[in-house]
């Protein structure tokens, strides 16, 4: 692209530099938004007077993490005095060496301390704002953050059906909604607990138990202006031309039907065009009965069901005159409204269209449904509290509580108004309801000219989260209204920096056609914003769209679809050996196929999150045994066991054994001496073998956990001989670790639930393969590029959405006010009511939205390549074939208007006679070689002894650390201290109480004799104990690395790893993951110091135990993918010392 299109959007990039103005930027994929907001922090920082006036708040960790990254950057490049080459990056620069005098100014040495740059998520800033206002925020001590809040909900939901008997207030409508849905307390507590995890959407309508919204001649009143809207709109859109003629066609019409049940009879007294009042509603719908069929098109053909019979049965010459002038003017009439297609569309919306009010049984049933989700809201709550766990929901409404309202705000509130002076935010399309009003309390009072200032960016086209809770209506309200008392000036960006001009023309092409053409905030439309290429067009087509045509009595190849994206994965690699492949997918299991033809291609990937780990074989295999073990009389578990690789008996074995008793139990049919004789000898050997591990692993059950049974069962079955690919083993770790978190000694798990958690695990990525194919979602896609994107299954329909209790709507209207639409779940058996069903479609639509801007994010993730595969069907029809239409929610439906033509031009030519002969007979399938252990195998018995010879890994280990300094008695000081620690970091910081700390003196004397330390070296020790102590819990630093509020916190982690040509092993004292998604490795060191300056001691100490830390990090950066950084903590000199890995 020219220098044009390099500048096309930079008066908008520079005016959203403006420190002193408030904005909303609209940045559309690959516009270089984070640069844009790095740009902007660096120029805040160039007028603060601390660092901590502003606040970047992000929705991930990894966008924090980036932010904080290019800042830090940006700084550390602005120290050259030799700016940078390309324009973008010398803007920045400059930005930089500004920020850098003005913290040369102040001190605040941001290099050297980059924990004051506050950029968090949001998550964390509602932590942080709870922990301030313990009792506002009716948290007390902050709890823990549950990753997976689905079992408090459900547990919320069984107390909450529990109170059918407690006598309450409530039990009745408890009573009521049992008996609506037949009596069906789990699909009651189902939809109970997906209520409540969606409960911030709909809360805030149902809290006030007497608010006037929710009286219903309100609710009804709102019904009533929804109606009569739609009906305005369709008066509007009538033809002016055919008003005459249209009434009194439907008077003769009315006439005609006299004595029938036809909606048109209403028209019969039609004196002009109905109005827009609610009585006005049946004459339209007469008249719409008359003019469009049942699929909404106007009528071809006219019958006496319309009420213009045929002219051969009128009964005299004057009548069929009539009749047949009547029936000509009806047919013209039709054929000069042909083109109306605004007027035929609203006439159509009429059947959607809800009632004006509640019948009498849906109103009680509305009034139950209330009153059920206002005590469950209750119960959840209370579990909440007993278990010292709350989701993200509960913690952001937490911070809005200890912020107050915004006419009455808290100290907190205005200490935050005093404190922080810039407020910026990423990601603003995934806003929820809850997240918007924190930020409208954040900045509550804040004023134009006041020196504060509110930024916020995103883009409403990659609003993808729905189910998330994102609402990306606050967006487009935020646009138009400000945020609180906040007005916003917007901004457009319009440059993409990553895509190929190839690939914006196509997207700029055709997504105005895919979008929607307008904004509405309460349908969720968001319009297409155009976009202009920064790179110019390559010489390879940019898109291609791979079309296949299925026949209705086809089934769909899925196979064939893999075989050529594996091709074309082949041919990306052969002319770009190092370029990146993505394959993206709307869901997991479009996936199946194409990983199975890529394993057998020898093409490695790495798929984070995408195979489950319950259709693994290895874990099949283990859970039958867990369900077999758990319950004898599980039969289909048992049979399962036996048929494993482990076991190896066969079908006909198998039936044999059990085919023709189904009275017994497995394990007892196998006790069966005369049964088993009856099996192949092939057959009684292998039971001769399994049946002592099956009736050890029964008998001791009660004495061992859950996991240790198990895993111990599988060994001796032989279950780890048995596995073929390369992560069955990590698989079925990743499975015993859940069994560990699930069971304790002779407990039962629950199958139900265990078959839930399994539905949450994931097979282990790839670790050996390079990254440069991946496989993933489309959310997961998010903020990524890729040279080449291949997009497979478009035809494909998503599973349906769960049935919800409520349906809800909140509609803006004129008056500034806004009108509430509730309706409840239908009855069990009979059909939907008209108000749900009208939401209902509703929420379709809003989701048909949302798959479009799908889409969008898929295809702006390509750099170079996008290709995209999709199938249609074709029927039979009159005598030939016809295209139909693909499932109206699949994402080619979304794609069809722009290309439908492609799929035409595709069935045309075709020779379908043949191909469709030919597809027909099905190639026969290949049958699968189940491998089984063979019949004499036995465990391995391990040797005597085994001899090991350890090599420390060279150029790192560097030797043992001297201690020649270090007394006795002090390396028995550092032994109880790290133990103290370890228990402090184990149970949170949080919950330590300088009370404690006697009790910690007890445990470390304790500890100091039998260490066998002196009696009268034992009170300095414990003196040197309590210090070290003392200054982790009051030193803000040695708080925050003994917070129990961090991800995945180990304390004392025992770790060895292969290291050059030996295994090397290590105790970690402290690590964790931080909120910016950063590993810490952490070591004490409970030293003193008595000579020389202190800073030196610590520069000294730190290179002295580099080596041995950064030791730690090489193993840990072999298990998992993170930035690290390791640091020294000296806690009797609150030293502290970082560095990254």
């Amino acid at each position: 692209m020219g220098e044009q299109g390099r500048i096309a959007d930079q008066e908008a990039r520079s005016r959203a530099l403006d420190p002193s103005a408030s904005f909303i930027v609209q940045a559309p994929a690959g516009s270089g938004k984070t640069g844009l907001l790095t740009q902007r922090f660096l120029v805040l920082l160039a007028g603060v007077d601390a660092p901590e006036e502003i606040v970047a708040i992000t929705f991930t960790r990894k966008a924090a993490g980036e932010m904080r990254q290019r800042i830090l950057e940006a700084l550390k490049r602005a120290k050259s005095d030799q700016p940078p080459e390309r324009e973008h990056e010398k803007h920045t620069w400059k930005l930089a060496q500004r920020a850098l005098m003005r913290d040369k100014e102040q001190g605040w040495q941001l290099l050297d301390n980059p924990a004051r740059l506050r950029i968090q998520t949001i998550d964390s800033l509602c932590t942080a704002l709870a922990r301030q206002m313990p009792i506002l925020s009716q948290f007390g001590s902050v709890p823990a953050i549950a990753e997976d809040a689905e079992p408090l909900y459900l547990a919320a939901a069984r107390n909450t059906i529990a109170e059918l008997e407690s006598g309450a207030n409530w039990s009745d409508a408890i009573a009521h909604l049992i008996q609506h849905l037949d009596n069906r307390l789990d699909k009651l507590q189902g939809l109970i607990a997906t209520m409540l995890a969606r409960r911030d959407q709909w809360l805030r309508h149902l809290a006030g138990r007497d608010h006037p919204l929710l009286e219903r001649k309100n609710l009804e009143a709102a019904m009533a202006r929804l109606v009569t809207e739609a009906l305005s709109e369709l008066a509007k859109h009538v033809p002016g031309a055919c008003g005459p003629e249209l009434i009194e066609l439907a008077l003769f019409a009315a006439e005609n039907l006299e004595g029938t049940d036809s909606p048109i009879l209403v028209c019969s007294d039609l004196q002009g065009l109905p109005g827009s009042q609610v009585m006005d509603r049946g004459q339209w719908e007469g008249l719409a009965k008359m003019l469009l069929t049942e699929e909404g098109a106007w009528r071809k053909s006219l019958t006496k069901n319309q009420g213009f019979p045929a002219p051969s049965s009128a009964k005299d010459k004057e009548e069929k005159i009539r009749l047949t002038e009547m029936k000509q003017r009806m047919t013209a009439l039709l054929e000069l409204l042909q083109g109306e297609d605004a007027f035929r569309e609203q006439l159509a919306l009429l059947q959607e269209l809800p009632p004006h009010q509640y019948t009498n049984g849906e109103w009680e049933t509305l009034q139950a449904l209330v009153e059920l989700l206002r005590i469950a809201a209750a119960h959840l709550e209370l579990v909440f509290s007993e278990q010292g766990q709350v989701d993200f929901p509960a913690l952001t409404q937490a911070a809005i509580r200890a912020l107050g309202e915004p006419e009455a705000p808290t100290d907190l509130a205005l200490a935050l108004d005093y404190r922080i002076r810039h407020l910026l935010m990423d990601e603003f399309q995934d806003t929820s309801f809850n997240q918007y009003e924190l930020l409208t309390r954040l900045t509550a009072g804040w004023q134009p000219g006041d020196g504060h200032s509110l930024f916020v960016v995103g883009d409403p086209m990659q609003s993808i989260y729905r189910f998330r809770e994102a609402e990306v209506g606050l967006f487009l309200a935020a646009r138009e209204h400000g945020i609180g008392q906040v007005p916003l000036e917007f901004l457009r960006l319009a440059v993409n920096f990553r895509s190929q001009q190839g690939i914006i023309d196509w997207i700029n092409q055709n997504f105005p056609h895919v979008l929607p053409p307008d904004d509405n905030v309460v349908s969720g439309a968001v319009s297409y914003a155009p976009s202009t290429a920064f790179h110019p067009q390559l010489q390879a087509d940019a898109v291609t769209v791979h079309r296949s045509l299925v026949h209705s009595s086809q089934k769909r190849d899925d196979n064939a679809e893999a075989r050529e994206i594996v091709t074309i994965v082949q041919q990306a690699k052969r002319e770009q050996p190092d370029s990146t492949i993505a394959i993206l997918v709307r869901s997991r299991n479009h996936l199946v196929q194409i990983v199975e033809q890529l394993q057998k291609a020898k093409l490695r990937f790495q798929a984070v999150e995408i195979e489950r780990l319950a259709h693994r074989p290895v874990v099949q295999d283990l859970l039958a045994l867990t369900r077999a073990l758990s319950h004898i009389g599980d039969r289909i578990a048992w049979l399962a066991v036996l048929r494993a690789p482990f076991c190896g008996l066969t079908l006909e074995d198998l039936h044999t054994l059990a085919g023709d008793d189904y009275n017994r139990t497995i394990i007892d049919l196998l006790h069966q001496e005369q049964r088993r004789e009856q099996l192949s000898e092939d057959g009684r050997a292998r039971i001769v073998r399994v049946l002592p591990v099956l009736d050890t692993a029964l008998s001791e059950q009660a004495r061992c956990s859950l996991r240790s049974s198990i895993e111990g069962s599988w060994i001796a079955l032989g279950g780890p001989a048995c596995v073929t690919d390369e992560t069955d083993l990590e698989d079925a770790e990743v499975y015993l670790q859940l069994l560990e978190k699930l069971g304790k000694a002779g407990d039962v798990p629950d199958i139900h639930d265990l078959n839930k958690q399994i539905e949450k695990l994931f097979a282990l990525p790839d670790v050996e393969a390079d990254g440069l194919l991946q496989l993933m979602t489309i959310h997961k896609s998010k903020g990524l590029e890729f040279d080449t994107v291949i997009m497979p299954g478009l035809g494909r329909s998503p599973k349906h959405d769960d049935e919800k209790l409520l349906h809800w709507l909140t509609r803006g209207r004129g008056s500034g006010n806004s009108d509430l639409l509730l309706a409840p779940i239908s009855a069990h058996g009979e059909d939907r009511n008209l108000m749900t069903a009208y939401l209902q479609r509703l929420d379709k639509a809003k989701g048909r939205f949302e798959d479009s801007r799908l889409l969008y994010v898929a295809a702006t993730r390509a750099k170079q390549r996008l290709h995209l595969f999709g199938h249609a069907g074709i029927q039979e029809h009159d005598g030939g074939l016809e295209l139909k239409d693909p499932p109206k929610d699949s994402l080619l439906a979304r794609l069809w208007p722009v290309v439908e033509n492609d799929f035409k031009s595709l069935l045309a030519e075709q020779d379908i006679g043949t191909s469709l002969l030919e597809d027909v007979i099905e190639p026969a399938k290949n049958t699968p070689v189940r491998l089984r252990l063979a019949t004499d195998w036995s465990l391995l018995t391990p040797p005597d002894s085994i001899q090991i010879s350890e090599t420390r890994m060279e150029g790192i280990a560097g030797g043992l650390i001297e201690f020649s300094w270090a007394g006795e008695t002090a390396r028995h000081v550092g032994t109880v201290v790290h133990r103290l620690l370890q228990h402090i970091g184990t149970v949170g910081i949080e919950h330590v109480k300088s009370g404690d700390l006697r009790r910690f003196e007890q445990i470390g004397r304790k500890m100091l004799v039998r260490l066998g330390v002196p009696e009268g070296r034992i009170k300095v020790a414990l003196e040197e104990i309590d210090a070290a102590l003392q200054a982790a819990l009051e030193d803000e630093r040695g708080r925050w690395i003994l917070s129990g509020l961090h991800e995945k916190a180990v304390c004392e982690l025992a770790l060895s790893g292969k290291l050059g040509g030996g295994i090397d092993h290590m105790v970690i004292d402290r690590t964790f993951v931080d909120e910016h998604g950063t590993r810490w490795i952490i070591d004490y060191k409970t030293g003193a110091h008595t000579g020389g300056g202190v800073d030196e001691f610590l520069d000294r100490e730190r290179e002295r135990y580099r080596q041995q830390l950064e030791r730690y990090a090489v193993i840990m950066s072999k298990m998992e993918k993170k930035p690290i950084r390791l640091g020294l903590y000296f806690p009797l000199l609150g030293g502290w010392r970082e560095w990254s890995f």
